[in-house]
């Protein structure tokens, strides 16, 4: 009996190590593949795909429903069809040529990245700059100026580990105050000014705000700065969302701190006190993620306009935002001595499933992390009026404007028609003070900002709204459920330039185009204040305000590989770099209508950091041009003596504030011909060749002579000029490009035009 049992056991050992032996040599042969299946059909059910993929892996595994259960991972049966599966190679290729089969592909590695702005504009990480022979070591030498609302210094994106002793050019203070000390500054954040006594002269001494001192309350200055030059962060995210590493666009180098704004905003005498103290504190750049309202005043009526020229003349570069107003001609900051700044997208966005009772499935923008367990009644807002509102004020869920009994347990479809994102925010808070559970909010402006809601709520552009609506109607029992927010990845086309983005033309001198650039501005994530809202470290914001650091962290590099660089020379690397193509090579798109976007959207284009470094030529503007510039648009020498408290003169005035200098060329009022005269600066190689190629705007002849341009040395300037000609009737403006190229360079500047009425008749 013991010799039987043995010897079974014996037998049966044997063939268990028979078959773990055959799995194992199965496992390590076999790699996870993705079988991709295309949609699914409307009348293909789930349990059917699940069959047909089974089927599948049993016929590669010679009939064994074992290994086919063994080697399955996910099926794929909602939004398309497919399936993966651990797979040999052979394998792999049998099921590529199965009916139905779109793409048989291998489980590649993606790495997380937080910081997903820079990633997507291609930022060369520090090996590759120094392959190319830009060291990075330089970065820790160049100092930020942030002008906002105060910084968090604990914030991981701000700790200075292996971070150098303070640049011996500093001279700046760390300046003590409510819970800020000589300690919250380091090696990182090496300064930190505040500025009140402009806000206490408008709003009184005796009201109360969130820490006198730098520290900040609000979380815009901590944001601004981490994009701009924050250090890597292991384990960035938004409550989940967008989880992985994170890291600012200049991550050595150093930030200094002028908290100038407070709970209402920021008051002229403080940011100018701001820029006084930066100039001379011996900060390189200063980023200004604010600005005044449009239209703009004129240039020396404007705190911003006025100080940042004298940064410029000291050989700061100023980089600020464009504004939100996102209407033509709002585009504010519009000195051409500071870089302003467009908001695009990148391809990741944060959005909700609105799930519809006649089983659509709607995509809306969201941070919400609630979500509804089961679908419920929805109705429009305006069937929830109350008191003396009418049924349209309800609709855009006004506060106290909601029927408790009317909403309590329903989703309410709200309209939204401006562009605060506070507000959006209020909606959902009037929804749920009203007993709602849920909330759908059309935004009648299209700006595809994602908010953190209070309820399960998400945004629709207004087309998507109406079918919602048109649904609700057509069914006497409407219902929604609304889930939780995710992260998607790979959205196009990308970038855009998002609908709140403020435009051009310019409103103040036309000649001159704004704004300049475009960076992502959409939905960033980034460091925060604990002491904003909820003890956070990071959160998502949108909005020009952080467009503009993304500029700041790449003039910082450039800053670092060419220490003595103008300002100048700075935005035209940047501007002359800048693509007008999407990640699809195909022409940027503006939100909301997905039309075809122009420089009156991106300015240059969306910046591009990996081409910045070595932008083979640069139109180079010294502080004399500047002068000349405010004489071209009618300055006298008295008023400009104001301004320059120097013997500056006239007498190089331009004839039109066109021939200034600038990376782009605007002519507002062509009447049948007009030149423009640039100078281009070799910061290439010594010797090299460039050939002009000219896109003509419509109606217009555009020439350059010359047209070939021949450096034997770096540093070289030449003088070029543009003759403009109009050719053909043309209502509006009309845009081109310039490049000059030659086989390691395209220099490229967009031609803006506009013929005047006059002219328009005396086209033959």
């Amino acid at each position: 009996m013991l010799s039987f049992t043995w010897q079974r056991s014996f037998a049966f050992f044997n063939l268990f190590l028979a078959v773990l032996v055959a799995n194992s040599t199965f496992c390590f042969s076999a790699k996870v593949y993705v079988v991709y299946m295309g949609s699914k059909s409307n009348d293909q059910d789930q349990d059917n795909i699940l069959k047909q993929n089974h089927q599948m892996l049993v016929e590669v595994n010679r009939g064994s429903i074992e290994q086919a259960k063994a080697s399955h991972i996910y099926s794929y049966k909602h939004g398309f069809k497919g399936f993966a599966a651990k797979l040999t190679e052979e394998q792999a290729y049998q099921i590529s040529k199965m009916e139905g089969v779109v793409s048989v592909f291998p489980n590649s590695k993606r790495m997380l990245h937080t910081t997903h702005s820079w990633d997507f504009m291609g930022l060369l990480d520090d090996e590759t700059m120094e392959n190319m022979g830009y060291s990075n070591k330089n970065q820790e030498n160049v100092i930020i100026g942030i002008i906002d609302t105060g910084i968090w210094p604990e914030s991981p994106s701000f700790r200075d580990t292996d971070m150098p002793p303070v640049p011996r050019r500093w001279k700046g203070r760390c300046q003590i105050g409510e819970a800020f000390n000589a300690s919250s500054c380091n090696r990182k954040v090496i300064g930190a000014r505040y500025y009140m006594s402009g806000y206490e002269a408008e709003e009184g001494s005796d009201k109360k705000v969130s820490f006198r001192s730098a520290r900040d309350s609000a979380g815009h200055g901590s944001h601004t700065a981490s994009t701009a030059a924050g250090r890597y962060v292991a384990d960035m995210n938004y409550k989940g969302l967008a989880a992985g590493k994170a890291r600012g666009g200049a991550p050595m180098a150093r930030i200094a701190v002028y908290k100038t704004c407070w709970n209402s905003g920021c008051y002229d005498v403080d940011l100018l006190a701001a820029f006084d103290d930066a100039i001379r504190d011996g900060v390189h750049i200063i980023s200004l993620s604010l600005g005044p309202q449009s239209p703009q005043g004129d240039y020396f009526n404007d705190a911003i306009s006025v100080a940042s020229f004298h940064a410029a003349r000291h050989g700061v570069l100023v980089v600020a935002s464009a504004g939100n107003e996102g209407t033509p001609g709002s585009a504010t900051n519009l000195a051409p001595w500071i870089i302003t700044v467009a908001a695009g997208s990148t391809d990741r966005d944060f959005t909700s499933d609105i799930i519809l009772g006649n089983g659509v499935n709607i995509k809306g923008d969201s941070l919400s992390l609630l979500e509804m367990n089961a679908s419920r009644r929805t109705i429009p807002a305006s069937e929830a009026f109350a008191g003396y509102f009418t049924p349209y004020q309800s609709s855009y869920c006004l506060d106290s404007s909601l029927n408790k009994t009317k909403t309590k347990g329903k989703v309410l479809v709200c309209r939204h028609d401006g562009g605060s994102m506070a507000s959006k925010l209020e909606k959902s808070r009037v929804v749920k003070e009203a007993g709602g559970v849920g909330m759908i909010l059309i935004d009648e402006t299209d700006q595809e900002v994602a908010i953190p809601f209070v309820i399960p709520s998400a945004i629709v552009r207004a087309k998507t709204g109406e079918k919602i609506l048109s649904y609700i109607n057509s069914t006497s029992m409407p219902i929604s459920r609304i889930s939780r927010a995710k992260t998607v990845v790979g959205v196009q086309p990308a970038p855009r330039a998002t609908a709140f983005s403020s435009k051009g033309p310019n409103s103040l001198t036309p000649e001159i185009l704004k704004p300049d650039v475009l960076a992502p501005g959409l939905n960033i994530l980034a460091a925060w204040s604990p002491a904003a809202a909820g003890n956070m470290k990071f959160n998502i914001l949108s909005g020009t305000s952080m467009s503009c650091p993304h500029v700041t962290g790449i003039a910082a590099l450039i800053k670092a590989a060419h220490p003595s660089w103008s300002p100048s020379a700075i935005k035209s690397a940047i501007m002359t770099t800048a693509t007008i193509v999407d990640k699809q090579n195909k022409p940027i798109r503006a939100d909301p209508d997905r039309r075809m976007a122009d420089a009156f959207d991106y300015g240059s284009g969306f910046v591009n950091p990996a081409r910045v470094l070595d932008p083979g030529l640069v139109y180079d503007s010294q502080p004399e041009d500047f002068v000349a510039f405010l004489c071209s648009i009618g300055y006298d020498e008295k008023s400009l003596h104001l301004v320059t408290r120097d013997n500056s003169t006239c007498a190089g005035a331009f004839k039109t504030p066109s021939n200034l200098n600038y990376p782009s060329i605007t002519v507002p009022n062509l009447e049948d011909s007009f030149s423009a005269t640039r100078v281009v600066t070799n910061v290439g190689k010594a010797r090299s060749i460039y050939e002009a190629e000219v896109l003509s705007p419509d109606g217009v002849n555009v020439t350059v002579v010359p047209n070939r341009l021949a450096f034997t040395r770096t540093g070289q300037k030449i003088k070029f000029t543009v003759n403009f000609k109009v050719i053909a009737p043309l209502k509006g403006y009309a845009f081109g490009l310039l490049t000059w190229s030659n086989r390691m360079s395209k220099v490229t500047s967009p031609l803006v035009v506009k013929v005047a009425t006059a002219s328009l008749g005396l086209v033959r």
